[in-house]
């Protein structure tokens, strides 16, 4: 399931409610670029049978890896076969086809991808999939494509990239054009007893068990410090944030996901909509110094979520730039602010909502919360730093 569409449908519910709580009170990655690999010497493609012993003929054409997670599927031999045959149509050779797995959820097959030369990277899952493969190819000078097969496809959908038509993504990915796009790398420091039998144990995401949409696998980019155990780094594409909006991904009713689907995750979100405020201390590269009571902080590459909300309205993926908001609320009225500014973009009123930019950024909380990576709930941590990575990856976008 899409928990972005659950945190999107909770602010846009938020403006109704609190429209009549006003009403009744008066009086919201090798490391440089290559010609596409095109030395390597393949033989998945056609062979040549004009006698006896005859020798396979290397199959020139240009080939792609699809890095697919098999849970979004119920007939995965149906999208194979249809990959294949879009492959074949715009003069692909057959593609390397690697499924993710819990214990690997495409680092591992990206890499390999990458060792056998191919032209093209494709991740075919949510939102958690992108995530890991893009990880593996920031840096790498091989473009990637965005393959719709969760139901949220963030990146995708801020880019201005097909995000319902598998044939139109796959499209796009075989005969696009080449852009660079930034990615963000970020470092957590986590709370003490994540994975230690802490507050965080048994709940789906915890301690690295991402579990953006509901249903992708764990992570695999994170990197532990072997001085501190609780340090992890990570990379992201779209958001990362520490408070509510991690908390409505973490603590969304399993129960109910699989009964309602995004519907738990408005459920969640509405129950902790009274959560405490928590401080921060902020610092950018700019000289930015920030000492705030806030109940969530996110950091983006891009701004737009499910639903036609646009969290970072002036976020673009190439900028160069990180797009930071703090939302400081107190109870409904105080939501209601909120998601008026951000759906009317509007400076007017409670100053709840506050914008900054930044190249990079050290955010320090006074005690642990809940921190979420593209939609992954990885725990509960008590700092994080991020730094933009401009240009580091190629993605296909129409020409």
């Amino acid at each position: 399931m899409d928990t972005w569409w659950g945190l999107a449908l909770v602010l846009l519910a938020l403006l109704v409610v609190a429209g009549g709580a006003f009403w009744l009170a008066s009086p919201r990655r090798r490391t440089t670029d290559r010609p596409g690999g095109r030395g390597r010497s393949t033989t998945s493609g056609a062979t040549v049978a004009a006698g006896a012993g005859a020798a396979a003929a290397p199959d020139d054409r240009p080939r792609a890896a699809i890095i697919v997670n098999p849970t979004k599927f119920d007939r995965l031999d149906r999208v194979r076969g249809q990959v294949r045959s879009i492959c074949d149509k715009h003069g692909w050779a057959d593609p390397l086809w690697l499924e993710t797995t819990v214990e690997d959820p495409g680092t591992g097959q990206t890499r390999q991808a990458l060792d056998d030369g191919v032209d093209l990277v494709c991740a075919l899952g949510g939102d958690g999939t992108v995530r890991t493969v893009a990880s593996a190819m920031v840096d790498t000078g091989v473009p990637m494509g965005l393959l719709s097969g969760g139901t949220g496809n963030l990146l995708a959908r801020n880019l201005g990239l097909p995000v319902t038509s598998l044939s139109q993504g796959l499209a796009v990915a075989l005969t696009g054009a080449d852009a660079r796009i930034d990615t963000v790398d970020i470092r957590l420091h986590m709370s003490p007893d994540e994975g230690d039998g802490g507050e965080g144990d048994g709940r789906p995401g915890h301690g690295g068990a991402g579990g953006g949409e509901g249903d992708d696998p764990p992570v695999g980019d994170q990197a532990t410090d072997p001085s501190d155990p609780r340090v992890q780094d990570h990379t992201f594409l779209v958001m990362a944030g520490l408070g509510f909006d991690a908390e409505v991904m973490a603590h969304a009713p399993e129960h109910l996901k699989k009964r309602v689907g995004w519907a738990a995750y408005l459920v969640s979100g509405l129950q902790r909509l009274r959560g405490p405020q928590f401080k921060v201390t902020v610092k950018t590269d700019n000289d930015t110094r920030l000492n705030r009571r806030v109940r969530s902080i996110m950091v983006g590459n891009v701004g737009k979520l499910t639903g036609g909300v646009n969290l970072l309205p002036d976020a673009e993926a190439d900028d160069g730039k990180l797009d930071v908001v703090l939302l400081s609320p107190e109870g409904i009225v105080g939501w209601g602010a909120v998601v008026t500014r951000l759906v009317t973009r509007s400076n007017r009123g409670h100053q709840r909502v506050d914008y900054y930019t930044c190249r990079s950024l050290e955010v320090t909380a006074d005690r642990p919360v809940e921190v979420q990576l593209d939609g992954d709930t990885l725990g509960r941590a008590t700092s994080l730093s991020a730094q933009v990575n401009p240009g580091s990856l190629i993605i296909r976008r129409p020409r």
